[in-house]
Order: C-alpha cells, then structure tokens, then sequence
C-alpha cells in the first residue's frame, strides 16, 4: 500500500504538499502513547495517533516511519509539519477515530508491525 492509498482509504488531508505520496507502507500502529509505539519494529509503517506534539515527529523518525495521520479531526501544529518535512515524512489527518481509521486499513490489507 502507498502513503497515496492510505490518504484516500481514511479521506484524509495532506499537511505536508512536497511528501512522496508513492512511497509503500508495510505495517501500521496506531496509538496516542509514545512508549507502546516504541514497543514495535516500525520500519515503512504509519503512525495513527491523537497525540499533537513534537514528541510524535521524533519517534516516528527513530522508528523509520514514513507517515503520521493525526485522527480525530486533530489538526498537526506547523512545528510538527516542519519537522516531518525536514525528514521526508507526509503528515496526514483524518476525522475517523483512531479505531475506525485502523480497522480501514486494516481491511484494505494492511497489518501492524511485530513487536521489537
């Protein structure tokens, strides 16, 4: 699956006009708790998550995350879309909760990471 799919799986907004919207997703997590997200080999994945903090951009990075779909209506602040753009991550928002947003992609083929 690409970033592309995923932003149209979860009618989502793009924040971050330059990211790759071709580039394959293997795995995602969706969590507000960025300890559990720590928890999972995360490589090419999507974080789904509530949480709008700079902590969110830096722990995807760690865990080599290509993109971040903030759930819940949330709107990322521009710091956070900054940060992502410096690292070549797309930054996505959703309305859809986070269960309902997970259980989408996860229908549509994707699955969630194993744990590290």
């Amino acid at each position: 699956m690409t970033i592309g799919q995923v932003k149209d799986i979860l009618n989502a907004r793009l924040h971050t006009p330059g990211a790759d919207l071709d580039v394959q997703v293997h795995a995602a997590c969706g969590s507000d708790m960025m300890s559990d997200v720590l928890a999972y080999v995360k490589d090419q994945a999507v974080l789904l998550t509530g949480l709008n903090n700079p902590q969110v951009v830096r722990t995807a990075e760690m865990m080599d995350m290509v993109c971040i779909v903030f759930v819940r209506g949330k709107q990322p602040q521009e710091q956070i879309v900054a940060m992502a753009a410096e690292r070549g991550m797309a930054v996505l928002s959703t309305d859809l909760p986070m269960f309902a947003a997970c259980g989408r992609l996860y229908e549509q083929g994707l699955r969630g990471g194993e744990m590290a």
